[in-house]
């Protein structure tokens, strides 16, 4: 087999361990407790991120909104990240850094749940939706790489996870996500 393939496989099995191995399984569950009372309350999550954390965002999303592994009805869930529209002109009028924020001063409430998504930690237009939905009484989760960079201190719960390589860190985003729509379809 060829080394790449052998090399990358190796590196996603040795950073699933140090997930394991950490207290990432229990923050996790308390992610899914978060946002299983969040939706029972009638509330929402808001998803933001730049690049592949985009793409992760509209995803878990979707997982929400149409459904996961399970048939139920459609949960409030929402992607900051796919309204060209309101990307552009809030990008022209007010600057990039404000494209999250400004979508959760409108369209967050109290009880909502943010969960942003950053590999570095350290994204600022992600940091400052954060703490807009901090100044509108939501929870904040985010999703890191390594250390959580200023996401770290920021959150209610960050899910910092164990590697310093981007792609490693994305693919156990996307893995914990699909275990948080799990928990809550099980729910």
């Amino acid at each position: 087999m060829n080394e790449i393939i052998q090399a990358r496989m190796r590196e996603h099995q040795q950073v699933l361990q140090r997930l394991l191995a950490s207290d990432l399984p229990e923050k996790l569950e308390n992610v899914a407790a978060l946002v299983e009372k969040a939706l029972a309350g009638g509330h929402k999550v808001l998803f933001c991120g730049n690049g592949g954390s985009a793409a992760d965002s509209q995803h878990l999303a979707a997982e929400f909104v149409g459904r996961f592994q399970t048939e139920r009805r459609g949960l409030p869930a929402l992607a900051l990240t796919v309204d060209t529209s309101i990307l552009t002109a809030v990008a022209n009028d007010y600057g990039y850094d404000t494209v999250f924020a400004r979508q959760v001063q409108a369209l967050g409430e109290a009880g909502d749940v943010l969960v942003g998504i950053s590999t570095s930690g350290n994204s600022r237009n992600v940091l400052l939706a954060i703490e807009e939905a901090k100044r509108k009484g939501m929870a904040c989760v985010g999703m890191t790489a390594e250390g959580g960079g200023k996401m770290a201190g920021a959150c209610d719960i960050c899910l910092a996870v164990p590697a310093r390589v981007t792609a490693r860190a994305q693919e156990m985003h996307i893995l914990m996500g699909h275990i948080l729509c799990e928990l809550v379809d099980h729910e």
